[in-house]
């Protein structure tokens, strides 16, 4: 009997090509943009995927600043911390974050989509959020995507 032989595909560092990709956040959801952030730099969007193995590409947000959140969730939406201390909750709402830090809104909701380990850790160095159109990583030529 003739039966066909399918092994698992596994990446070896030496296998893994990086590119930079760039994302324009002006007028995104965020959840909609942070999914597909999240995909690329996962590797996801990659035949060579392997689930232990850091396999996606280097990401650029610009235009944090202009990302969209629908109905009432810039006012209505609460972001928690707390400080360690005894009674030391803390909530900030989106529209605050995006005063204070424009880049933040952006960075929380990627990380929270990502493993909560080593790896995710790992992959989230390869995430670069700016506020403005402006970033300096012009010389590494980034591949611009539409979402």
């Amino acid at each position: 009997m003739d039966t066909l032989s399918f092994k698992t595909y596994s990446a070896k560092p030496s296998d893994i090509e990086k590119k930079w990709v760039l994302i324009d956040a002006e007028d995104l959801p965020l959840g909609r943009l942070s999914t597909e952030v999240a995909k690329i730099l996962r590797g996801k969007t990659k035949p060579t995927f392997t689930p232990h193995m850091d396999t996606g590409d280097n990401v650029i947000v610009i235009n944090a600043e202009k990302v969209k959140l629908t109905g009432k969730k810039m006012t209505d939406k609460m972001y928690f911390r707390h400080t360690f201390y005894p009674g030391g909750e803390r909530f900030t709402s989106a529209e605050d974050m995006l005063k204070k830090d424009p880049t933040s809104l952006v960075t929380k909701a990627v990380r929270g989509m990502l493993p909560k380990n080593k790896l995710g850790r790992k992959i989230m160095s390869n995430l670069k959020v700016y506020a403005g159109p402006v970033h300096p990583h012009t010389a590494q030529q980034p591949e611009i995507i539409e979402l």
